[in-house]
């Protein structure tokens, strides 16, 4: 896919104003140029066009927002004044894998007072003699070379992809907190389903006792209808024999 195409893609119905970051990665490009990008891209602060056969920064438009530029794994050999004039406010740039081979190619990034991270990983350059050394005093107002200070102390956000791994992390975290919290709340839900249980217990065990209370009240019940009806016979027995006994004495 060419460079210009890719551009369309990625505005995604946006207007060029709107976007602050726009990711190019291994489209290509025709002539070895930048193409399809113009200062209409007013807002812009991060531009990555890593791996698409760039050999001149020539046609950069004016980006005066743009603070990181990522071009490495192209073919750049020079012309880095552009940035300068196209880039005045770039902190953070990116030539690693390019065709740069000695410090008077980088001389003129002097002139962007703002750059506080540079890398030149895997380019020829960084093969001279004291080659960190003569960089940080070729541009003093460097901070970080090839993601270390003069200290030889790593930066903490050398790069993009520092941050986006930054951001994995936390969300691993939060993951393994949430699943601990989760085995933490287990026990007490067993605990709940158990007091649940006993609850349940205890409620069919107060209807069996009441069940059972109420078998005794109708077996008293029946015991009383049992001797009354015992009694009442008794009673009939008793003056069915006065009866007899009277009319044997009328005799």
């Amino acid at each position: 896919m060419d460079m210009k195409k890719r551009i369309h893609l990625e505005l995604r119905n946006r207007t060029p104003s709107d976007v602050k970051e726009l990711v190019l990665d291994n489209c290509r490009s025709n002539d070895g140029k930048i193409e399809g990008l113009t200062e209409d891209f007013k807002e812009l602060e991060f531009l990555s066009t890593i791996n698409v056969g760039l050999t001149s920064v020539a046609n950069l438009p004016k980006l005066n927002k743009l603070k990181k530029l990522e071009l490495s794994d192209n073919r750049i050999s020079g012309g880095l004044e552009v940035l300068a004039e196209k880039c005045p406010n770039l902190t953070h740039l990116n030539l690693s894998g390019n065709k740069i081979k000695d410090l008077s190619t980088i001389e003129p990034l002097k002139k962007l007072e703002s750059l506080k991270s540079l890398d030149l990983f895997n380019c020829e350059v960084t093969n001279l003699n004291d080659y960190r050394e003569n960089v940080f005093k070729l541009l003093p107002q460097l901070t970080y070379l090839d993601g270390y200070d003069k200290e030889d102390k790593e930066a903490p956000d050398s790069d993009a992809e520092a941050y986006v791994g930054l951001d994995d992390d936390d969300d691993e975290d939060d993951e393994v907190e949430e699943e601990e919290g989760d085995e933490d709340a287990a026990p007490e839900d067993e605990d709940e389903e158990g007091e649940d249980e006993d609850e349940e217990e205890g409620e069919e065990e107060e209807e069996e006792d009441i069940s059972g209370e109420e078998e005794e009240e109708e077996d008293l019940n029946d015991g009383e209808v049992e001797e009354e009806e015992d009694y009442e016979e008794e009673r009939g027995q008793k003056r069915k024999r006065e009866w007899d006994e009277g009319e044997e004495d009328d005799d």
